[in-house]
């Protein structure tokens, strides 16, 4: 998912067909039971139209999943949900799917633009579902309080997995727990239920942040911090996470940034002194290696030229040479 996403991937796994005209090929596997019917999913995708390849949803970008329960989706979502029902919780794949089981003979001529029969491409990564035999539902016929311990409990587990070095899974757990904090119900919650639901979308981003920097993804490190500081600019992990991520991407001055107002806020932490220490080092450094860049450039500095010195013997033997000169052509000239 951190590759061009301009254009559907190119997979080389294997096509499975899956019926009803839609056929899949695996991105990345999965791990788990698939989902049941009735169960709620949530996916975030991409989507093409195959003969243009315009691209016109994209939930990545949008950061905010998808839910999608089998046996009720949208009927221009019919044969997304056949391949949805065909994965595993953390698995990616790809899906060709037919213009029947998507926007139709008419097509969509508002949002999302689809032309007529347009045949689709899905990039789709089912983040995880819950089981309606286990109890899951639908995230509108849940209560506040409900949602709140929904994504509570993913939380939770994500922690566990962390802990368990499952960086990966413990991703997932966390992106399922922030599924249920979108923006439509946290826009509608205020008092005690706005600081419950934060109380875990917090630590939800800020611990994406932190599976994000163990893989190097500091880009999208950066992302979730940013996420938490909007809401509480004084947030210490946070600002932490976002300097070590930019650090890491060589933009010392704003990690520099955040590292100086981390230390106001807790100016007895020895790590925050430290990270400011390796970036005046790293400066540094870098000043030192642009140095000897330039002098290979331009070469060494050219040598001063002075003037030599003369001996007295070697004025003396100059001055005779000179007055015999003139002693000769003069003597010529009588002649």
């Amino acid at each position: 998912m951190e590759l061009d996403d301009s254009l559907p991937p190119k997979p080389t796994s294997e096509v499975e067909a899956l019926g009803n005209g839609v056929t899949k090929q695996i991105l990345r596997e999965g791990h788990g039971n698939i989902p049941s019917e009735n169960a709620t999913c949530f996916v975030h995708y991409r989507a093409w139209t195959e003969m243009t390849m315009h691209k016109f949803e994209d939930t990545f970008q949008e950061l905010q999943p998808m839910e999608l329960v089998l046996g009720h989706e949208k009927p221009v979502h019919r044969g997304l949900a056949i391949g949805v029902a065909s994965m595993k919780a953390g698995e990616s794949a790809l899906f060709h799917v037919g213009w029947e089981l998507g926007y139709g003979e008419e097509g969509n001529f508002s949002f999302p633009n689809v032309p007529p029969k347009a045949d689709l491409i899905y990039e789709v990564n089912l983040i995880g579902f819950e089981d309606a035999k286990e109890g899951g539902k639908p995230r509108s016929q849940m209560t506040v309080e409900e949602r709140i311990n929904a994504a509570d409990r993913r939380r939770a587990e994500g922690n566990q997995l962390f802990k368990d070095d499952k960086i990966e899974a413990a991703m997932q757990q966390y992106e399922m727990a922030l599924s249920y904090m979108n923006d439509d119900f946290m826009f509608q919650l205020f008092g005690k239920y706005k600081d419950l639901a934060d109380a875990v979308k917090h630590p939800c981003h800020l611990n994406m942040a932190a599976c994000m920097l163990r893989l190097n993804r500091h880009e999208e490190a950066i992302m979730q911090c940013t996420m938490v500081l909007q809401e509480n600019g004084n947030n210490v992990k946070a600002l932490y996470r976002r300097g070590k991520a930019r650090a890491a991407l060589n933009r010392t001055d704003e990690a520099r940034e955040d590292f100086k107002k981390l230390q106001k806020l807790t100016p007895e932490d020895k790590n925050v002194a430290r990270e400011l220490r390796l970036l005046s080092e790293h400066d540094k450094q870098l000043y030192l290696k642009q140095k000897e860049l330039y002098k290979g450039i331009f070469g060494p500095p050219a040598k001063e030229i002075r003037p030599q010195t003369l001996h007295w013997y070697q004025a003396l033997w100059n001055w005779l040479v000179r007055k015999v000169g003139f002693l000769f052509r003069w003597s010529e000239k009588d002649d």
